[in-house]
């Protein structure tokens, strides 16, 4: 397992020489931000940014991520000319010693949560997610900010795109993910670049829109449609585990045997029971007894079935005065690592 960390980037107050120094930290996870969506990641820039990443004595062999173009999601006539360039990027990546791409087919919005700094027992501040104040959102007739939500469409951008997808259901979309698959996955295997999906987060449908790898049944599904080991998971336990009816463990063991698990996003989150059974979850600290996910017994089923990948620690708290971006503060998710890289010694030094 190598143990990674997010980076965004030059701009992120979280500086290379901060990651170096967390316990077992090999190399940082980034992307290049200021290229619009659907454009070539030229080799230059991308050799740039490793430049500053290996200076740091860091490895980049993990981006996350590179996006995919909504005409790409919606099947428009533009798709082949934006797989083309998708193409061009993985190719371009290649050189330059990339060995995973994370990326995501959620429509429109990327992960959702309700609250940005839910205040917690002890002080900290997390990301939380309230069924209840999202169910009383509407994008069609909100100006709406959220995490996870893009923001660089006008109101009328945002209008005319959902209404396009009107026409877009689970069958739909999930038939043109696999159109963009088997156009990538064959350059992907000659170029030894895997991708590695993240699931839907939360693993449902929002808005009206489809959402289509949310399940063990879903992801079944994507394997045997585009049945190469270059067409792999993320597997973000916080993601699946938003959905009790995800068997983490189970599926941590069976993907990993089948050697299809590329990148571990390690998170716990924390179910409160309501009065009135509304879902409502914060993301907590990574320990198995601080949360509602049993991260030894996930960690222990990929490691049992053969997992050799990237990890890194996934969202952490705001902890010890720290004001960073939701999710990405350094202590927290510098805590997760710490906790992750042991965890896995010892399964490891057990056997």
């Amino acid at each position: 397992m190598k143990m990674t960390f997010r980076w965004y980037g030059p701009k992120d107050p979280i500086t290379l020489d901060k990651i170096r120094q967390i316990p077992g930290m090999t190399g940082v996870v980034t992307a290049l931000y200021t290229i619009p969506v659907g454009e070539v990641w030229d080799l230059e820039s991308i050799l740039s940014l490793k430049k500053l990443v290996n200076d740091a004595g860091l490895e980049m062999e993990v981006i996350e991520s590179v996006p995919v173009h909504e005409e790409i999601k919606l099947g428009s006539a533009e798709r082949d000319r934006l797989i083309d360039n998708y193409c061009q990027t993985i190719r371009n990546l290649s050189k330059a010693g990339v060995k995973v791409v994370c990326y995501n087919f959620m429509p429109v919005f990327d992960w959702v949560r309700s609250e940005l700094k839910f205040v917690t027992a002890d002080g900290s501040n997390c990301l939380a997610y309230d069924q209840r104040t999202v169910d009383s959102l509407n994008p069609k007739k909100q100006a709406l900010s959220l995490p996870g939500w893009d923001e660089s469409y006008t109101k009328q951008e945002l209008d005319a795109l959902l209404k396009r997808y009107e026409d877009i259901d689970e069958e739909k979309l999930f038939d043109n993910m696999v159109y963009f698959l088997k156009k990538l996955i064959p350059v992907c295997e000659e170029c030894d670049v895997k991708m590695a999906v993240h699931p839907d987060d939360p693993p449902w449908s929002l808005f009206g829109l489809p959402r289509i790898i949310t399940s063990e049944e879903g992801i079944d599904k994507l394997f045997k449609a585009v049945d190469s080991k270059y067409n792999g998971i993320t597997l973000c336990t916080g993601s699946l585990g938003a959905s009790r009816g995800n068997d983490l463990v189970k599926m941590a063991a069976k993907y990993a045997a089948m050697g299809r698990v590329h990148f571990l996003h390690a998170r716990n989150i924390k179910f409160t029971e309501t009065e009135d059974n509304r879902l409502f979850f914060n993301e907590s600290p990574h320990p198995t007894e601080c949360g509602s996910l049993d991260i030894y017994g996930i960690l222990k089923a990929l490691h049992d079935n053969g997992f050799e990948g990237y990890t890194r620690p996934d969202h952490g708290r705001n902890i010890w005065g720290e004001d960073g971006k939701p999710g990405y503060g350094l202590y927290d998710r510098a805590l997760g690592a710490t906790y992750l890289f042991g965890l896995w010694e010892a399964i490891s030094k057990s056997k």
